[in-house]
């Protein structure tokens, strides 16, 4: 069990190394820089703005510096935002997202895994290709066009609802639905589809044929059993929708992390970008490291390596 932890920390921490080495590189490949801008700034405030935050350190330098305070969790000022420093605007941004992801990730959870069991259940029946149709279109359309027409139609013609912000109850209804679809549809059929091959296996007929009643056996040995590829796909899909959907927010208005990162690459704000693709991948090792730990409680034949 400790073997199993310590190795999967140093490879999460080998891996926060590698993605903060290749975003800074990828960062400071592109031509121009965080001053940039389309009316030209006189070279004397240009080396003044470099001097301050020490771009006109040598590369290897910058990158020392910036994993030193990295390491003290403290991800540099922002170069768009004069004053605010990337810690800020993740704490101020976060909350946001993550009130618009919990909830989208309890609708996901709440009504796609009950859905492809039920699906499963009454395989080849009137319900099951209604659910799958409404799940193939949940797929196939993308994010932003669910936003688009949830903005057109009830915010714009019915009203029904506030077309950007998060103020009030209402508000979060457009940004959920557009942020869940996805996801929901993919678990409906992921579930589905595991549900079924579950069914297939020769210990549910040993459990039915046992005179083991049928609620017990779905619930107890064949649910458990098909929640694992699920659970595989949710917890880094988890991570994904707390830490903000890009497109959603901006499209919303809502002035999430999401935001804030679509701003800072328009803007060749490279600390900005750094801190939140860190924070990004730190929460998503994270959500996939309790994934591992949960397939030994779902299934107890799956034992983290190191147990007896």
């Amino acid at each position: 069990m400790r073997s199993f932890y310590l190795k999967r920390i140093v490879s999460m921490l080998i891996t926060i190394i590698l993605i903060t080495t290749l975003t800074f590189t990828m960062m400071h490949s592109i031509p121009g820089g965080p001053f940039t801008r389309e009316r030209p700034v006189p070279d004397e405030i240009m080396r003044a703005l470099n001097a301050k935050y020490n771009l006109d350190d040598p590369l290897p330098i910058q990158y020392l510096n910036y994993m030193k305070g990295l390491v003290t969790f403290d991800l540099g000022p922002s170069y768009s935002k004069i004053g605010t420093s990337v810690n800020d605007l993740i704490e101020s941004g976060f909350p946001a997202s993550a009130k618009i992801g919990l909830i989208a990730s309890a609708l996901i959870v709440a009504i796609g895994i009950p859905l492809g069991v039920i699906s499963a259940l009454k395989q080849n029946s009137p319900l099951d290709y209604f659910v799958m149709f409404l799940a193939t279109i949940g797929i196939t359309v993308p994010s932003f066009v669910i936003a688009t027409v949830i903005i057109y139609i009830f915010a714009g013609k019915l009203g029904w609802i506030p077309s950007f912000g998060l103020d009030g109850w209402r508000s979060y209804i457009g940004p959920v639905i557009a942020l869940a679809g996805y996801s929901l549809s993919f678990v409906t059929r992921l579930t589905r589809s595991s549900m079924l091959e579950v069914l297939r296996q020769d210990y549910i007929t040993t459990a039915r044929a046992n005179g083991i009643k049928e609620f017990t056996v779905i619930m107890k040995h064949a649910v458990r059993n098909a929640l694992i590829p699920v659970v595989t796909y949710v917890g880094p899909m988890i991570a994904a929708i707390l830490t903000g959907s890009f497109v959603i927010e901006k499209i919303f208005a809502i002035p999430g992390i999401g935001r804030h990162f679509v701003e800072s690459v328009s803007n060749r704000d490279y600390t900005t970008i750094m801190g939140i693709t860190v924070f990004y991948a730190v929460f998503y090792l994270i959500m996939i490291f309790i994934v591992d730990v949960a397939y030994a409680f779902i299934d107890p034949r799956i034992k983290l390596k190191g147990d007896k």
